[in-house]
């Protein structure tokens, strides 16, 4: 047998790519900057006319600083989480919205999932424990959104832990 075939001999159960949400949509963008634009623009005029043009040129600037944080907002979705369990390892790899890539091998077997939960709100935040150490993951999802992958993460490293099962075909 070859290292090729390593992924073979150890099968994926589970396998999941997180990445944040972002509600508005490049088509709701232009929509949203060229109303918010034809406004400024119009009031910006009306000062203008009014003998107050200063006000014209503060309007512009913050057609601008709403257009730059919607650039750095689109630019820190690109942003995502990987993860990767097999009976024998657990693969969390991260990546920044620079492209910048943080990648952590942990044993299932011994990796646990804790979670901080407030009453109201459902929960805050989500950490992978090994050897002390905690791991936050999912920090971008929203507390429902981290209900679903905790459990879904803990059925994985469950069933990571019950070992490997396969039927051997004549």
């Amino acid at each position: 047998m070859t290292t090729d075939n390593a992924d073979e001999l150890e099968p994926t159960i589970f396998s999941t790519v997180l990445t944040p949400h972002r509600s508005l949509h490049s088509v709701g963008f232009i929509i949203l900057m060229t109303v918010y634009g034809a406004v400024s623009f119009a009031a910006g005029i009306g000062f203008w006319l009014m003998g107050a043009w200063p006000v014209f040129g503060f309007m512009g600037l913050d057609v601008l600083l709403l257009y730059w944080a919607f650039r750095v907002n689109y630019a820190r979705a690109a942003a995502y989480e990987e993860f990767r369990i097999t009976p024998s390892a657990l693969t969390v790899r991260k990546v920044s919205h620079r492209g910048a890539v943080r990648e952590w091998l942990l044993n299932p077997l011994w990796v646990r999932l804790e979670r901080v939960t407030h009453e109201e709100y459902g929960i805050e935040r989500l950490f992978l424990v090994s050897r002390g150490k905690h791991l936050t993951v999912a920090g971008f999802l929203g507390p429902n959104e981290k209900a679903d992958f905790a459990k879904a993460l803990t059925n994985a490293l469950n069933e990571a832990r019950r070992g490997v099962t396969r039927t051997v075909l004549p």
